[in-house]
């Protein structure tokens, strides 16, 4: 097992190991430091994320190492006096003990060296509960953060000082905004907006930048938002189960998605409101018919109460146009498609119906590649001949998803499969990871990146959200532009722009075991660039076909018939 998945992660992997969704956790909250129990070369999340994310601040892991002292004589000593001397220096909040093969390899008790550290420690100090052989980062990053809710909130209750009083505006928590996300900073800032547009109020945004000590103020807000399948569905769950706050996963990415999350949202507050304005008229008749029974009400008013007395929640909300999340949401709508989003307009301009009917393949994680293809088929027109996703755990939702959107899905965490598929396929452009933009450059197919694992390259300085209405017009700019215009390469030609006689093969297969001839290889330099990939990989398949070995004049003229 550990070799399988030392080679996958030495070779490529779309998701990587456990531990690293647990320390991108860890490390996007505020004072919280992460200790990695792991052999010498684990540790490369550090130098990782601190050239991804180019942030000033240190990133907060440390790592306890393994090594032949430690097998000699037990990790124990040299765990709880990292966690001990941590607790010293930095002061955190929490510390959180990562777990990894290696140590579930040795069968060390990592439960009872965070016991014992703890009798010595000012900090909170837990032990990730996470199984390293069964989920993958993106899974273990979702468990993580809702074991972190999970613990402060247990905390809280115990201590008597968490509360279920609602805020007095409608609030939302924003959850699964965290380091090395795709486009995640970005996508938060437009969320945001999104939000106070609608007279929304912010309560907490989790991990990214998020307290550990704020965690008890999450049942304050009305909602959850969860933009991201992959972290932070458990923690909504967990907070519908446990303090019966509704959530909105629906994530606002294309012109129609965000529309339809935006009613949903609003659809939610109506519904809050509403059982909020029942409780609070049952706990006025109680006040009033019990007064000499205070302990009758034992909920307390279901607003905060800041001085004055307790508004009715339709008071708060429902005053037309001032208050958008009822009347005036369907103007909101109407108003960001037509004059802030350019992609409605940009869907029906020239530009785009040239693209109309070319065929695309998507692939990356459940969430881009299944509102990525949504996009591409219903508002842009284009042909999905195949769309898929690395996320095997999610495999029924995306399924469900893009039924009727792409000719073909594919659920897959094995790169080569992908790449054997794009190469039969030959679509005119992909839109995946960045293992399918090297698989197009091989292929000479364009490829635009939509989802992690991404390079420092998707981690823009400048403002490029996925989310909301200014995400509409940075996809259509990203699916045009990923596109090969058709007189492209033939004026970069005309005008010496570069050189593009050179034939490069473009099989994925490193011996193709066919032999071109010098008259045919010059035929094929006379084939205008925007084609030659695609006319060469025509003709070698008609060889191989037919087992002709030495690819002459000939061959290419029969393979163009075939074809015709």
């Amino acid at each position: 097992m550990i070799e399988q998945i030392s080679m996958k992660l030495a070779y490529w992997m779309y998701a990587g190991p456990a531990h690293i969704g647990t320390l991108r956790v860890a490390s996007s909250f505020k004072n919280v430091h992460a200790i990695m129990h792991a052999p010498l070369g684990d540790d490369y999340f550090n130098v990782m994320r601190s050239m991804l994310e180019r942030e000033r601040d240190f990133t907060p892991v440390t790592a306890s190492i393994v090594d032949r002292h430690v097998l000699a004589r037990g990790s124990q000593e040299k765990v709880v006096e990292n966690i001990t001397r941590k607790d010293k220096e930095e002061e955190p909040d929490l510390i959180l003990l990562t777990p990894t093969c290696t140590s579930s390899i040795l069968q060390e008790d990592l439960q009872n060296f965070v016991e014992r550290a703890s009798l010595n420690c000012q900090s909170d100090v837990i032990l990730a509960d996470v199984n390293h052989y069964r989920v993958n980062e993106l899974q273990a990053a979702d468990r993580t953060l809702e074991q972190i809710v999970r613990f402060y909130l247990d905390k809280s209750k115990n201590q008597s000082v968490v509360t279920q009083n609602k805020t007095l505006k409608p609030s939302a928590n924003i959850i699964g905004i965290f380091t090395l996300g795709f486009h995640n900073q970005h996508d938060c800032r437009e969320l945001k907006r999104l939000l106070t547009d609608l007279n929304i109020q912010i309560n907490e945004i989790i991990p990214e930048g998020g307290s550990v000590q704020n965690l008890k103020n999450l049942p304050k807000a009305w909602f959850n938002l969860v933009p991201y399948r992959e972290i932070g569905l458990m923690t909504a769950l967990y907070l519908e189960k446990n303090f019966h706050m509704p959530y909105v996963s629906t994530t606002p990415m294309g012109i129609i998605d965000t529309a339809v999350c935006i009613r949903e949202i609003c659809q939610t507050i109506q519904q809050v409101a509403l059982t909020l304005q029942n409780q609070n008229s049952k706990n006025q008749r109680l006040k009033e018919g019990f007064d000499t029974y205070p302990n009758a009400m034992t909920e307390g008013p279901p607003f905060e109460n800041r001085g004055g007395e307790t508004p009715s929640p339709f008071a708060q909300v429902c005053e037309g146009e001032r208050h958008l999340p009822f009347e005036g949401v369907e103007n909101y709508i109407d108003r960001q498609t037509r004059f802030v989003s350019q992609a409605a307009w940009f869907s029906r301009s020239i530009d785009c119906q040239n693209l109309t009917g070319k065929k695309t393949v998507i692939f990356g994680d459940a969430t881009h590649a299944a509102y990525i293809t949504k996009i591409l088929a219903r508002e842009m027109g284009l042909r999905v001949s195949c769309a898929g996703t690395y996320c095997k755990h999610d495999a029924d939702w995306f399924r469900e998803q893009v039924q009727g959107f792409c000719d073909d899905v594919v659920i897959s965490d094995d790169h080569t499969q992908v790449g054997d598929l794009i190469a039969k396929l030959e679509p005119s452009a992909i839109f995946g990871t960045q293992m399918e933009r090297h698989i197009g450059k091989r292929l000479d197919i364009p490829c635009g990146v939509i989802s992690a694992p991404v390079h420092i390259q998707n981690f823009p300085l400048g403002y490029r959200p996925f989310l909301g209405y200014e995400g509409t017009n940075q996809i259509a700019d990203l699916v045009y532009n990923s596109f090969t215009l058709g007189m492209e390469d033939k004026l970069l030609e005309i005008f010496n722009g570069h050189d593009t006689k050179e034939v490069i093969t473009k099989s994925l297969s490193t011996e193709s075991g066919l032999n071109w001839t010098v008259p045919a290889l010059k035929e094929l330099e006379n084939v205008p660039g925007f084609v030659r990939g695609k006319v060469k990989r025509n003709v070698e398949k008609f060889a191989r076909q037919n087992n002709i070995v030495n690819i002459t004049v000939e061959t290419m003229f029969e393979a163009k018939e075939a074809n015709s």
